[in-house]
């Protein structure tokens, strides 16, 4: 793996260490937050190449990541005052390193290093974050990042089936749902094959999470639909007596678990209905 580290020059070091402790953390499945301030403080995007332009695209994005990753609040997205926060995302950077995604790929013809795709992550030291939650009226979401437990329907014309651990089938989509849990530094895990019916045959099916080694349980439907040209996602977060539930809809099965994880986390981080 070639990693590009561009960074403040007295900062290398400690950039390098972080990078490491970053990448053992997103394959080891752990939620970033529970290993350190520091970790909980960084955010990942793809960018075309190492140059400039694309740069200032990947700090847009990745402040609006961070933002998100350490309140848990999705509607900070909706404030007005993003879009010039998001101007000025290069100067709330501590440091960025660069991770060629084809690293060990031969360059095709006429590819230079600024047409492959890289990881941009960037790092944030805590007060400047904090302090730019407070000036959106949010605030850090602290408390331990719960582990959740997700039953997933899946309807796509005659076909339907439950997502579960280990079949091959739904490999593409534990994947996506991981993946979006680990940008809000969160776990998921899915049930065995002999337990993705819980959810329907549990009444208390936080009780079935639990049993599972999890948390809280998030329950979901996925519709494909023709009319909304994409996916129709249905979901609910069992909490307490309550039960709460969001829907997107039109939307790829990506997004869809984004909306999910997002909701998961923007209740449990006490800023309301998604």
């Amino acid at each position: 793996m070639v990693v590009f580290s561009l960074i403040h020059r007295d900062q290398m070091i400690r950039s390098r260490k972080a990078f490491i402790c970053l990448m053992l953390v997103l394959a080891s499945g752990v939620p970033a937050g529970a290993g350190s301030l520091d970790e909980l403080y960084t955010s990942q995007t793809i960018v075309t190449g190492t140059g400039e332009k694309n740069r200032e695209t990947g700090f847009r994005d990745c402040l609006e990541r961070v933002l998100l990753r350490v309140s848990g609040d999705q509607r900070l997205v909706e404030r007005p005052e993003m879009s010039d926060l998001k101007a000025r995302g290069s100067t709330f950077v501590r440091e960025y390193t660069y991770r060629d995604r084809l690293a060990g790929k031969p360059f095709h013809d006429a590819q230079g290093m600024d047409d492959r795709p890289h990881d941009l992550t960037c790092y944030y030291d805590q007060p400047v974050v904090d302090g730019l939650l407070d000036g959106l009226g949010s605030r850090p979401w602290r408390d331990k990042r719960p582990v959740t437990a997700v039953f997933l329907e899946v309807k796509r014309y005659q076909q339907e089936f439950r997502v579960n651990a280990s079949n091959a089938r739904d490999a593409a989509m534990r994947e996506a749902f991981a993946q979006a849990a680990t940008s809000m530094a969160m776990t998921i895990i899915f049930p065995a094959p002999k337990d993705s019916d819980r959810a329907e045959e549990t009444p208390d099916v936080t009780r079935a999470a639990v049993e599972m080694g999890a948390d809280v349980a998030l329950t979901g439907s996925l519709v494909w639909s023709d009319s909304d040209f994409g996916w129709v996602a249905t979901w609910h977060l069992a909490q307490g007596q309550e039960s709460r539930h969001w829907q997107v809809r039109g939307v790829n099965f990506d997004e869809a678990f984004r909306v999910g994880v997002r909701g998961v986390a923007q209740i449990l981080s006490g800023n309301g209905q998604p």
